[in-house]
């Protein structure tokens, strides 16, 4: 654990960014929304059940373990769970961005010894949870590593990032060797969990292998992945291989790397089997924003993302595997999870309503960009997660803290509750498509928009008040109609993050921003951050023509989860 630190005063001085600027607020016209329920468009895959972390060690402490159940209570399908560090050696003692699980080894003899007693509680976690990992296949272990020391690293919140760098990241000095690991490390999956649920999870080759997370060339990841994928598919044929998991392809050289990964894959030879191609069931890559601060505030950059995602649509649409799965395999506001708002100020966005309404509208633009590069996205990993037994509201990019959930939490929790088939809806007040992608949101423009669903059992309507600036603005008021309507009467159901809702954050701040929370407290903030209706369920009759009419005032930052219920 950490020592203590003062975060009190960062939470104060963000208070203050945002109670000097209530003069900036500025005035909304009414915005009006249509659902056309009868216009059933793509089935709403659930890309946004995908999360990750840094600390696998994590995983099986106490709230580790109260979020991860958390999390699978509330998607309606088996959520997909990434991180990073499942071969790194050590004690598997958690710190901030490192994990080990020390599953190889050797002996005085150098022959290799295997353990995966921690990477077996890890798993387990996940397992009896319902939920399925998505096995990245790194980091080298020690003994392996052509440069193993230094091998843990010491970094800190604050510290140079290239100080996480050190002998895990290096090429094996023996590729045979790491070929038996993949392999033996696949087989005790499968005699542990069988070959039909082994064949269920993603298994991907390393991390960011174009940037310093990988310290060989290019040809030696190619070298590194056509080994693993063939010990993969020894172990277990039917299990699915991906990569590059390469960042940021918004930048010309991760592009490029992206691309000659596909292009090996479809007919370079391949370093293991010397014949033409490499096995590759998925594509993955990553997306970031690049929020900062402007004028003492948080101004966001949601424009970085998605044009990461954007490059990315574009460069599988054209390669040979443009109907593979793709999974964004880091999909978030930017880039380190574990640098809190102390060191990195423009990361105070993470605790409020500012993350929430972020990822509701970030995540329906990249549906949005999935459908115009017809791309076969099946994933997009929010990585974020908990970091065990650290300051309260510390401004780490995570889902909880100690326990407590934050706003952001409950965005995933409205995706759970939306119906399964995607509908027609239509914002008279919407920016178009390439506004966010190339523009943002920013000076007096607002992101008012909606993502609509709807099934024979009802309809949902997903509508947020969005702006890159972290500046106070007026309410919205919206008109949200569901057009045709077969059935005599709806059960509204009103869910809203917002100040006042679903905000555990906000009730923290109203206690007095305590660190030593009383048990009583506690209980208090659990049932804060939990999604919250705005108001009691209520039965509205359906006019004759169909169209049931719902009002609502949308306050800035907030989101909205309308979801009605048919009775006939």
């Amino acid at each position: 654990m950490l020592p203590f630190i003062n975060i009190n005063k960062y939470i104060l001085a963000a208070c203050i960014f945002a109670t000097t600027t209530v003069a900036n607020a500025y005035a909304q016209s009414p915005v009006y929304i249509q659902v056309d329920v009868a216009k059933q468009q793509e089935k709403l895959l659930p890309i946004w059940a995908f999360f990750g972390y840094d600390e696998p060690n994590y995983t099986y402490m106490k709230d580790g373990k109260k979020l991860l159940s958390e999390i699978a209570a509330l998607s309606p399908v088996p959520v997909y769970v990434r991180t990073h560090n499942l071969l790194t050696s050590g004690d598997g003692t958690a710190s901030l961005k490192w994990g080990s699980t020390n599953a190889y080894t050797e002996d005085a003899n150098g022959r290799p010894v295997y353990n995966w007693a921690i990477v077996d509680s890890i798993f387990d976690t996940y397992i009896t949870r319902g939920m399925k990992p998505i096995a990245e296949v790194g980091f080298m272990p020690e003994a392996l590593s052509t440069h193993p020391q230094p091998y843990r690293h010491s970094w800190k919140p604050g510290a140079p990032y290239d100080q996480v760098y050190t002998g895990w990241s290096y090429p094996p000095a023996d590729y045979k060797k790491w070929e038996q690991l993949v392999y033996q490390w696949v087989t005790h999956c499968v005699q542990r969990y069988g070959a039909k649920e082994v064949a269920t999870w993603y298994w991907e080759v390393w991390n960011e292998p174009n940037i310093g997370y990988w310290h060989g060339t290019q040809e030696e990841y190619f070298m590194l992945y056509d080994y693993a994928a063939d010990a993969i598919k020894k172990a277990c044929p039917a299990a699915s291989v991906g990569g590059p998991t390469s960042t940021g392809p918004g930048w010309d050289k991760a592009a490029l790397f992206l691309q000659n990964l596909l292009t090996h894959c479809a007919t370079g030879t391949n370093y293991a089997t010397h014949k033409t191609g490499a096995p590759l069931d998925y594509i993955t890559f990553h997306a970031k924003g690049s929020p900062r601060v402007v004028n003492g505030h948080v101004q966001m950059n949601m424009t970085s993302e998605l044009k990461d995602v954007a490059k990315g649509f574009d460069i599988v649409a054209h390669s040979p595997f443009k109907k593979l799965p793709v999974i964004i395999g880091e999909c978030d506001p930017e880039g380190c999870a574990a640098c809190g708002m102390s060191t990195n100020p423009e990361n105070a966005y993470r605790n409020g309503t500012m993350y929430s309404s972020y990822t509701a509208s970030s995540f329906a633009r990249i549906y949005d960009l999935a459908k115009r590069y017809n791309v076969n996205l099946q994933g997009a990993v929010s990585w974020s997660f908990e970091f065990e037994d650290r300051p309260w509201f510390f401004g780490f990019r995570d889902l909880a803290t100690n326990g407590v959930d934050k706003p952001v939490l409950n965005v995933f929790r409205m995706f759970g509750l939306m119906n399964s088939n995607r509908v027609a809806a239509y914002c008279d007040n919407a920016l178009p498509l390439d506004t966010l992608v190339y523009s943002g949101v920013r000076g007096n423009t607002v992101d008012v928009d909606v993502l609509a669903t709807a099934d024979a059992t009802g309809a949902s309507a997903l509508v947020w008040n969005y702006s890159d600036e972290d500046l106070p603005f007026n309410d919205v008021p919206v008109t949200v109609t569901f057009k045709n309507v077969h059935a005599k009467k709806v059960l509204l159901q009103h869910y809203r993050i917002d100040e006042g809702h679903s905000n555990a954050y906000q009730f923290w701040k109203q206690m007095g921003l305590p660190q030593n929370v009383t048990p009583l407290q506690y209980t208090q903030l659990e049932k804060a951050g939990q999604l919250e209706l705005l108001q009691s369920p209520s039965w509205l009759n359906v006019p004759a023509n169909g169209n049931v009419a719902i009002k609502l005032s949308l306050p800035g930052h907030s989101v909205s989860l309308l979801k009605i219920s048919y009775q006939q």
